[in-house]
């Protein structure tokens, strides 16, 4: 699945710790309410208003303007929104599936998952894979996807030793 999704798609679903769970959440749904939101994602308020705020600025979600009162705003998605909203619930029910909760990925986890599945194997491809990422990034996305199972390390032998990435079984899961 994270192959045949454009690579900026995956840099801005991932640019933000809530974002995929809360577009996940107005999948199949006419509206939320910030509360209700708020209340389902149990996640800070001011994350929640950062979150919607850049759901907002990408065009994929707007205020409802003839429901509920200014304090308590009702959401919509958009149209490009309903479209990128199935994708967010796809992508979070494959991560609830592998056992993972939003806090468990960096933002460059998803862009590198699809990276190693499309075949960047050694650091330097994923680099380049990766371009905005800095090394230090990527270097701390490797190690949270191994230490969350969904990466595995080969480390060959000579001078100097290099490593080789692939995903693991649950890695596929959730990338395929």
């Amino acid at each position: 699945m994270l192959s045949t999704l454009p690579p900026e798609l995956l840099q801005l679903l991932s640019r933000q710790r809530w974002l995929l769970p809360v577009l996940a959440r107005f999948d199949g749904v006419p509206g939320l309410r910030f509360a209700e939101l708020l209340g389902r994602l149990g996640l800070p308020r001011d994350s929640l208003v950062r979150t919607l705020e850049l759901a907002r600025a990408q065009g994929w979600i707007a205020r409802n303007p003839g429901h509920g009162h200014p304090l308590r705003p009702e959401y919509v998605l958009t149209a490009e929104g309903r479209a990128v909203a199935a994708i967010a619930a796809q992508l979070a029910a494959r991560l609830e599936g592998a056992g993972l909760a939003p806090g468990d990925l960096t933002r460059w986890s998803l862009p590198a998952l699809r990276a190693i599945a499309l075949g960047a194997e050694r650091f330097n491809d994923l680099a380049r894979a990766l371009a905005p990422a800095s090394p230090r990034a990527l270097s701390q996305t490797l190690q949270t996807l191994l230490a969350n199972g969904l990466v595995a390390r080969e480390v060959e032998d000579g001078f100097p030793p290099s490593s080789r990435y692939r995903l693991s079984e649950q890695g596929r899961a959730v990338a395929v």
